[in-house]
């Protein structure tokens, strides 16, 4: 997996992550890849630094993030609209694994299995569970992909 920062045409800034380069030219070229703030279509990459990845099995503690300073509260619409194009990207970049997430999270922390972006269920137990191992996971709001 790899995040790119993207910019549309109207130099609006977002994260997107990709299973490679090759993934982001194809969804690019087809206008899968949207704009969350104006619904742009045209993007291509925004210079950014490179990150440097850690040793798979380091344990790095975790740090209190700071959240961004809002400087206007998005519309609801607005939010919608980036937590369904936010689906798509997982969908489009990630191999659903259904009820059995903490089990292949785990055989993906451990090296037991090929290190991918991965997304399904799991209980609340589950989740905390793999948070004290130190696997570290993002719980998405998993919102229809139209309005009703």
């Amino acid at each position: 997996m790899i995040l790119f920062e993207l910019k549309c045409a109207a130099d609006h800034r977002f994260e997107v992550w990709f299973r490679d380069g090759r993934n982001f030219e194809s969804q690019r070229k087809s206008g899968r890849i949207v704009c969350p703030d104006c619904g742009s279509r045209k993007v291509d990459k925004a210079p950014m630094a490179p990150r440097i990845g850690k040793k798979a099995n380091a344990r790095v503690p975790r740090k209190p993030e700071t959240p961004p300073q809002p400087t206007g509260m998005p519309t609801q619409m607005a939010v919608m609209t980036a937590l369904r194009e936010l689906r798509s990207q997982i969908e489009a970049n990630c191999d659903y694994v259904g009820p059995e997430f903490a089990e292949e999270a785990r055989r993906i922390h451990h090296g037991e299995t090929e290190a991918r972006g991965i997304y399904g269920e799991t209980t609340e137990d589950e989740a905390k569970a793999l948070d004290d191992e130190g696997i570290e996971i993002a719980r998405v709001p998993w919102v229809p992909r139209h309005d009703s």
